[in-house]
C-alpha cells in the first residue's frame, strides 16, 4: 500500500510543475517576444522502488529498462523530466513606435548587456539617454558593428534589417516627420541589426526579462545573412505565443488530475488505516 501513496504523491508533484508553468505562462501573455513553457513528464520505472535496496546492481524489470514493471495493478508514478519551451511564430501587432522591431520568421536579435551578450525576440525598444537603440531594461541593442546610435524622427528599418539615416535632416528631425525612406533626398546605410540563429535552439536558456543565453548544446550564435535572415518590420512587436483558452483548459485538467492522485493517497490511507486497526486485532 506504500507504493499506492509514492504513485498518488508523484502524480501530485508532476502537477504541481505542470501548474506553475501554466501560471508562468499566463502570466506573461501580454509580454512581447515571451515564448510558452510546457512541462515534460515520464514514468520513472522501479525508481523508488530501485532505491530501497540499492546496491549499485541494476535489474532489468520484465520487458526493458524503460518500460514500467509489472507490480500488481500499481505503476511507479511519473516525474518531470524537462520544461520544453514552443519557439512557434507569434502574431505580429502593430505599434506607433518606430522603435518597434518584430522579426517574421526564425532568428534573434542581439542585446549588449553586463553579462555579455543576450538574445531576444522582444522588439519593444526605446531611445536611450545617449542616443542608443535599447532595451526597456537600458541594454543596447547590437547591429553588425556595435550599438545603433540613432536620433527621433531620423531613421529607418527596412525589412532587412538595414538602419538608415538622412543626412540632410540630421540638424533637423522635426523636417521628417511623416515622411517615408524613399523620398529622403540622401539616404545613409548606418548599420544593419544583429540577427543570429543557432545549431539546435530549442536548447536556449531563458534568463529572465525576455532574455536568452548560448548553451554548450545549443551551439554558439550564428550570424545570418542573405535570403536566410527572417523579414523586420518596423513599428511592430511580436506577441506571446500563449492562447489563454487553451492554457486555462489544461489549468483545469491539472486541477482534476491533482484533485484524482490526492484521492488516490487518501484511499490508500484509509485502507492501511483498516488494515492496521481491525485486521491486526482479529
Amino acid at each position: 500500500m506504500l507504493r499506492g501513496w509514492y504513485t498518488g504523491a508523484s502524480g501530485m508533484a508532476a502537477q504541481q510543475v505542470r501548474l506553475d508553468t501554466i501560471a508562468n505562462n499566463l502570466a506573461n501573455v501580454d509580454t512581447d517576444g515571451y515564448k510558452r513553457d510546457v512541462a515534460v513528464s515520464k514514468a520513472f520505472a522501479q525508481l523508488l522502488l530501485r532505491r530501497v535496496n540499492d546496491d549499485g546492481v541494476y535489474l532489468h524489470p520484465l520487458g526493458s529498462g524503460d518500460m514500467a514493471p509489472m507490480i500488481g495493478k500499481l505503476g511507479t508514478g511519473v516525474e518531470s523530466n524537462e520544461i520544453f519551451t514552443e519557439l512557434e511564430q507569434g502574431a505580429l501587432k502593430a505599434t506607433e513606435s518606430d522603435f518597434d522591431v518584430a522579426l517574421d520568421g526564425s532568428g534573434w536579435l542581439c542585446v549588449d548587456t553586463p553579462y555579455g551578450e543576450r538574445y531576444t525576440r522582444n522588439g519593444s525598444f526605446i531611445l536611450g539617454k545617449e542616443g542608443y537603440l535599447e532595451t526597456k531594461d537600458g541594454y543596447p541593442v547590437l547591429g553588425e558593428s556595435g550599438p545603433i546610435y540613432v536620433k527621433a524622427n531620423n531613421f529607418q528599418i527596412d525589412k532587412d534589417g538595414n538602419v538608415w539615416v538622412n543626412q540632410d535632416y540630421l540638424d533637423d528631425p522635426e523636417a521628417l516627420v511623416g515622411r517615408e525612406q524613399n523620398d529622403w533626398a540622401n539616404p545613409m546605410l548606418l548599420d544593419t541589426l544583429k540577427i543570429v540563429d543557432f545549431e539546435i535552439e530549442r536548447y536556449l536558456a531563458k534568463q529572465g526579462s525576455s532574455m536568452w543565453k548560448a548553451t554548450d548544446t545549443s551551439g554558439p550564435a550564428r550570424l545570418m545573412r542573405g535570403e536566410d535572415r527572417p523579414t523586420v518590420h518596423q513599428g511592430f512587436t511580436e506577441a506571446a505565443n500563449v492562447n489563454v483558452v487553451s492554457e486555462m483548459v489544461r489549468m483545469i485538467e491539472v486541477n482534476r488530475a491533482y484533485e484524482a492522485n490526492q484521492k488516490t493517497i487518501q484511499s490508500q490511507d484509509s485502507a492501511l488505516g483498516k488494515l492496521i486497526n481491525d485486521v491486526v486485532k482479529l
